[in-house]
């Protein structure tokens, strides 16, 4: 039996194709370190530009508001924005100083297999005190982040912004800002690792709670949303964050009256969705997931956990309040955008945005002809059912929970050059953020160009994309404690 040292010995790639192998007697799939994917990065060809970083991942403290909070992160909380231009390439050298195994997954970017940071589907972790060189091309522009794939370390501080530029786009903003948005309670009232064990336990049956909304530990009963067909979350967060400040010690953007302002907005929380809004201030979505769609004006935004929006905003005169509203939680995350001279408004002030005005979400949106898919007939369709719930805890796919140690037992078979069309349908009480790895996809009619979409309960949703990035490919619900309990599978292409 190989050994974990033993793994970590024989090196990244060659580790990777024995844990698959061992998985796949058959030898079917492609391998995530084979020709065909390296064959499809060399196509890419890129501009030949590098841009260099280092991450490392290491204990760190955050200040919230004056309490310290112990944590792990990048450097940071978030970690410094990396911005590179499409085609070029990234090198990235992540370190860790954990005493636990990390990696990094490059969250929306359809780059190659082999770098996609998902262990042990793509490659052996980063052991303590080790270190792995992630180097792609990154192929399309648009606002993705970065973050690890082992157990719930999303939920420390280990996360940051991976901003893609077009060299080609119109600029028709003047400024930008670019804002994480971020559910927070490690070094407060427990470690992700405390709350996913809870959680794993099962909540029983809650018969006779009705509507009650209370914390329970770490736990939280009664969160519930229209917005999101009814229950909103699992876990209690004592702080909601923007750029990593609580609502005590607010992130501010200052700017000029008029100005118009590129907003690109990432939820990196791990079990909660928002609705944000700029208070005085109508939005423009101009992009989701990285690519653009036909604008449209809303008064706010309903973005899940794993997705981004692009916005612009044209600047009023004074001191307006940036809001996040914890959808169905009962409190927010706020910063604060400065124009002019006035007094700071509080935190909970009520901002009419998020009342009966128009709340932008992907069902109202349509891809720009530029980047819409041809029309074609899909080869192949996969059906996906998200199943299970609270009660055991028992979140799966098609009634199945995802085997860590054996992670092609339940992989779908696609073939490259296929357009590939998802049927995902949600079968359990609670809404899910899906998430495909290393594809975007269109929802059907028309719809918005996607890696993560929102799918309430009882609904499916369709999309399709063209096989066109071999390997091993995960996909999974985002909310990281129904991923890490069970709510994942892969997507493999036969080799």
């Amino acid at each position: 039996m190989l050994t974990r040292r033993g793994l970590l010995g024989v090196g990244v790639g060659a580790a990777a194709a024995i844990v698959l192998a061992s998985c796949a007697p058959e030898a079917r799939w492609v391998q995530p370190a084979g020709q065909q994917v390296a064959g499809t990065e060399r196509a890419r060809g890129g501009t030949g530009r590098v841009t260099a970083v280092e991450l490392i991942a290491a204990a760190a403290t955050l200040d919230l508001a004056g309490t310290p909070a112990s944590t792990w992160a990048f450097g940071g909380v978030p970690a410094p924005v990396i911005r590179l231009g499409a085609g070029d390439t990234l090198r990235a050298t992540v370190r860790n100083r954990l005493e636990a195994d990390t990696s990094v997954h490059w969250h929306g970017l359809a780059l190659r297999n082999d770098m996609d940071g998902v262990p042990p589907v793509t490659q052996a972790p980063i052991g303590p005190g080790g270190e792995f060189v992630y180097e792609f091309v990154a192929p399309h522009p648009g606002t993705y982040w970065f973050h690890p794939h082992v157990g719930p370390q999303l939920d420390h501080g280990l996360y940051g912004a991976l901003i893609v530029e077009d060299p080609d786009e119109p600029v028709t903003w003047d400024d930008e800002w670019v804002l994480i948005l971020d559910d927070w309670l490690d070094g407060v009232t427990a470690t992700p690792d405390q709350v996913l064990s809870d959680l794993s336990a099962g909540m029983g049956d809650m018969g006779g709670m009705g509507d009650m909304f209370m914390r329970m530990g770490n736990l939280l009963m009664g969160a519930t949303s229209d917005l999101l067909g009814g229950d909103a979350g699992d876990v209690y967060y004592p702080h909601y964050l923007i750029n990593g400040k609580p609502t005590a010690d607010p992130a501010q953007f200052t700017g000029t009256p008029g100005a118009r302002v590129r907003i690109r907005v990432i939820n990196a929380g791990s079990d909660t969705a928002f609705r944000f809004a700029v208070g005085g201030h109508r939005l423009t979505i101009t992009h989701t997931d990285g690519f653009p769609v036909d604008p449209v004006e809303v008064d706010s935004i309903l973005i899940g956990m794993g997705e981004r929006y692009d916005l612009q905003v044209t600047l009023g005169d004074g001191v307006f309040p940036v809001v996040a509203d914890a959808e169905g939680k009962q409190d927010r995350a706020f910063a604060l955008l400065r124009t002019g001279a006035g007094t700071a408004p509080a935190s909970d002030v009520p901002v009419a945005e998020l009342g009966t005005g128009r709340v932008g979400t992907a069902a109202g949106l349509s891809a720009t002809a530029a980047v819409a898919l041809h029309q074609a007939s899909p080869d192949r369709v996969v059906h996906l059912a998200l199943t299970g719930g609270m009660e055991a805890y028992d979140w799966g796919i098609d009634g199945r929970r995802f085997d860590m140690n054996d992670p092609l037992r339940d992989a779908h078979a696609i073939s490259e050059g296929e357009r590939v069309q998802l049927r995902i349908r949600n079968d359990t009480e609670m809404w899910h953020p899906f998430h495909l790895h290393g594809h975007t996809y269109q929802h059907a009619n028309g719809g918005p160009r996607k890696d993560t979409s929102i799918i309430l309960p009882g609904q499916t949703l369709t999309v399709d994309f063209d096989a066109d990035n071999p390997g091993l490919w995960v996909a999974h619900c985002h909310n990281i404690y129904h991923a890490e309990t069970g709510m994942t599978t892969v997507l493999g292409y036969r080799s």
